[in-house]
Parts: C-alpha cells; sequence; structure tokens
C-alpha cells in the first residue's frame, strides 16, 4: 500500500500545477478541458494498445457503468474547475473544488462502511480551518459569485466521480484510467457541441502548455491517481487529497503573484497537520489500545 499512497500523491502534486500551466494557454475554459482530455484519452488508449493487455471491461458491465458515469463526473469538473479558476484564481477555486472530498468523507461511513474515527474527525476539522483561512481574503473582498458557484459545482463532481471510482471491482489499472478519461472526453464533447462549439484557434505558444497539461498532467497524471486511488480507502483519498489544492496554492503565490498572507499560511500548515493527524492519528494511539486491550484480556 505504501507504493499506492507514493503514486497517489504524486499524482496529487502534479495535479496542482494544472492551473499553472493552463494560465498560460490563451483560450477559452471549455475549450482547455477539451483538448486536455483529449490528448489525455489519446496516450492512455495508445499505452493500452501498446501494452497489449487482455480488455476486460466488456465483461463487467457494471463496472463500465461506473466508469463511464465517473468519467463523465469528471470532465464536468474540470468544466467547473477551469472556469473557477478565471473568476477566483488558482489557489482560490482550487481550494473551493476540494470541498469536494468533505462530501465524499461524509458519505463514506453509509455508502463504503468505513468508520469514522475521532481522529479522522480531528483532521477533518483542522483542514476545513485551514481552507477557511486561506480563503478567507478572497470571500472577505467580494469574490465572483460565478466563480464560487463553479468552484461549488466542481466540487460536487469531484465528490460524485469519487463514490463512482470506488465502486468498481473487477476493471484497474491503465485499462480503469483509459475508460474515466476517454468518458470525460466524451462528456465533455457533448457539452461543447451542445452550447453551439467552442474556439480551437489555438496559437503556436499556446502548444507547449496544452501538450504538458494533456499529455503529462493528465494522461500520465490520470493513470497513476486513478490505479493508486482504487486501492486506498475513501476517507484517506479524501484527507490526503488536499495535498492537491495546497500545491497549487503555494505554485500560485510563487509563480503568479497571487496574494498569500500570513493568515493563509497558517492555513495551509492547518491543513497540511490536519490531513496528516487524520491519517496517523489512530496509529499514533495504538499502543495505548493496545494495552487496553491487554488489560481487558487479563480480567
Amino acid at each position: 500500500m505504501a507504493r499506492d499512497y507514493g503514486k497517489y500523491v504524486g499524482a496529487l502534486l502534479l495535479f496542482g500545477s494544472n492551473g499553472i500551466v493552463a494560465s498560460g494557454i490563451a483560450l477559452p475554459s471549455s475549450s482547455v478541458v477539451l483538448l486536455r482530455t483529449l490528448l489525455g484519452s489519446l496516450l492512455l488508449v495508445v499505452l493500452l494498445l501498446a501494452a497489449k493487455r487482455r480488455v476486460t471491461f466488456h465483461r463487467h458491465l457494471g463496472d463500465l457503468g461506473c466508469l463511464a458515469a465517473s468519467g463523465a463526473a469528471l470532465g464536468a469538473s474540470w468544466l467547473f474547475l477551469f472556469e473557477a479558476y478565471r473568476h477566483l484564481g488558482v489557489g482560490t477555486a482550487s481550494l473551493v473544488y476540494y470541498c469536494g472530498p468533505i462530501i465524499v468523507a461524509a458519505l463514506s461511513p453509509w455508502l463504503f462502511g468505513e468508520r469514522l474515527t475521532r481522529a479522522k474527525l480531528a483532521g477533518f476539522g483542522l483542514v476545513l480551518v485551514g481552507v477557511l483561512l486561506v480563503n478567507g481574503r478572497a470571500l472577505g473582498e467580494g469574490a465572483s459569485g460565478w466563480g464560487l458557484f463553479c468552484g461549488g459545482m466542481s466540487a460536487v463532481m469531484y465528490a460524485a466521480m469519487v463514490v463512482l471510482a470506488k465502486k468498481v471491482r473487477h476493471v484497474e489499472g491503465l485499462e480503469s484510467s483509459a475508460v474515466q478519461l476517454v468518458s470525460s472526453f466524451a462528456a465533455v464533447a457533448l457539452f461543447v457541441g451542445a452550447t453551439g462549439g467552442t474556439s480551437l484557434q489555438i496559437g503556436p505558444v499556446d502548444w507547449a502548455p496544452l501538450l504538458v497539461l494533456g499529455l503529462v498532467n493528465t494522461g500520465f497524471g490520470c493513470f497513476v491517481y486513478f490505479s493508486a486511488m482504487g486501492k486506498l480507502p475513501a476517507q484517506t483519498v479524501s484527507v490526503c487529497g488536499y495535498l492537491e489544492p495546497l500545491a497549487a496554492v503555494v505554485l500560485s503565490a510563487l509563480l503568479l503573484d497571487e496574494a498569500f498572507s500570513p493568515a493563509q499560511a497558517i492555513g495551509v500548515v492547518l491543513v497540511i497537520g490536519g490531513a496528516v493527524y487524520a491519517e496517523c492519528g489512530a496509529r499514533l494511539h495504538l499502543p495505548h489500545v493496545r494495552r487496553a486491550r491487554g488489560a481487558e484480556a487479563a480480567l
């Protein structure tokens, strides 16, 4: 499982740079998402064919339905998120987007039968305070209502994506990632077509960041992300997921000169501390629990 943790964290840090890379592309947000999902899908399909693995998703229709729905939710979340980038800034939009894990964690006892421990509750509390501190300045200055709506909807779609992906039982790895990303592209293409199309006039300076966003951050990143996420507990996915907006906040402050106040710095520390405590708090108390159980056994 340590390997899956490493892959998941690496993917989150890569995703944290999405807004930075997208800021160098002079195209509408829907165009960026359409091209991103197209390039990422093509890469994963090519890798799947090159690996010469037996395709099995057609044998598991339940998994196929969940993967397709999860991919569609992912595409919708990206459409909302990239629009929020333009109205709220990369850092703030990323943190609003990551209210999604809170929704997943709240539902996990009923959907996945996972126990919501005191350590996890305390960790989530710290994370929430941290998110409020980081977002407080933007909200206090009267952030765009449309931007906040898009950020909130991206969080809802994120939660739907995680919940649906966790229901997949048989299809995994590269095949699972390919099906999800192709479904994501199909959903985005349908949206773009239904809303009257979008501009695909790509300038010379747009190609480099577009290829990085589509092939590296999306294709490779989604393969690593989905292959690891399916093997980790839903609450772990939710808590550790905050590394993505954390990376986005730090990178946007360093590279895009977005405001980063002392209160926001404290918020970042709380996000990290809360995530770590939620994952490790119960383990830190493990010796105490063992002693208590030993005393009970002696009686």
